[in-house]
């Protein structure tokens, strides 16, 4: 359903798939997993199976629905690029982007292969940006090398929840890098040092950071509910965001 996003760096959220399965370490303790099976419990429309995937046609629409120029983050609670998603849905997921220039639309993966093998010989729209989440080196840095391979009018990186130092980023081509750490009751700690190398980074680059949240952590180290710091880096809070003329 489209509705309203708590997602810092987002307006509202489009979900034409549902559902999804674990590829990696960040896949852990996946809030959209949490979620759908508590829309679930609710008997939510669309969430009849919980969280095995499933794509909605009855969804494409709800954009063209909306005159307002809004920013839109895709399937918040799936993966488009999941492999049980055939590419003629997707198809219809990126018509709908092109009819709707007043939108702005955010495509956040971990299927990063399949994101190139889709946009190889597809144009990526100019409303369109596209992204891929790094949680580690061994599973997260790769997929930045296949996001470069695109061109896109703004490539993005969701690193969240970030998991481990990832030391030397290779940067080139990125507009914009968001980075948070891990919630929930299960929330793996976050260390100060690794997001501020990660700002630093991107400072030398010229390269939009968004610092989203430390998660259940605090930056003092000290695992908590809630935190008073808990957007806050190194005394302020980082919102910046790329230029939606972001040039290729």
């Amino acid at each position: 359903m489209a509705g309203t996003s708590k997602i810092e760096w987002t307006e509202q959220t489009w979900n034409p798939s549902t559902g999804c399965t674990k590829i990696s370490p960040g896949c852990k303790h996946c809030y959209a997993e949490v979620m759908a099976h508590r829309l679930q419990r609710m008997k939510t429309a669309g969430y009849e199976n919980g969280f095995r995937l499933a794509t909605h046609h009855n969804r494409l629409n709800q954009p063209l629905q909306r005159k307002k120029p809004t920013l839109y983050f895709v399937n918040s609670m799936s993966d488009l690029f999941h492999e049980k998603v055939p590419f003629e849905f997707i198809e219809q997921v990126i018509a709908v982007i092109e009819q709707t220039p007043q939108h702005t639309y955010q495509i956040l993966t971990k299927r990063a292969a399949r994101m190139e093998k889709f946009f190889r010989k597809r144009k990526v729209p100019h409303n369109a940006w596209l992204g891929v989440s790094v949680e580690n080196r061994k599973h997260g840095l790769p997929r930045i090398d296949s996001l470069r391979h695109i061109q896109a009018p703004v490539r993005f990186l969701s690193i969240e929840p970030l998991i481990e130092d990832l030391g030397r980023v290779n940067l080139t081509g990125m507009h914009w890098v968001i980075v948070g750490g891990e919630s929930g009751p299960n929330a793996r700690p976050m260390k100060t040092e690794w997001v501020t190398r990660i700002q630093r980074q991107c400072a030398t680059k010229k390269i939009a950071f968004f610092f989203k949240q430390w998660g259940g952590w605090g930056s003092d180290g000290i695992k908590r509910h809630k935190s008073s710091n808990g957007r806050l880096l190194n005394g302020r809070t980082w919102d910046d965001k790329p230029e939606i003329t972001a040039i290729i």
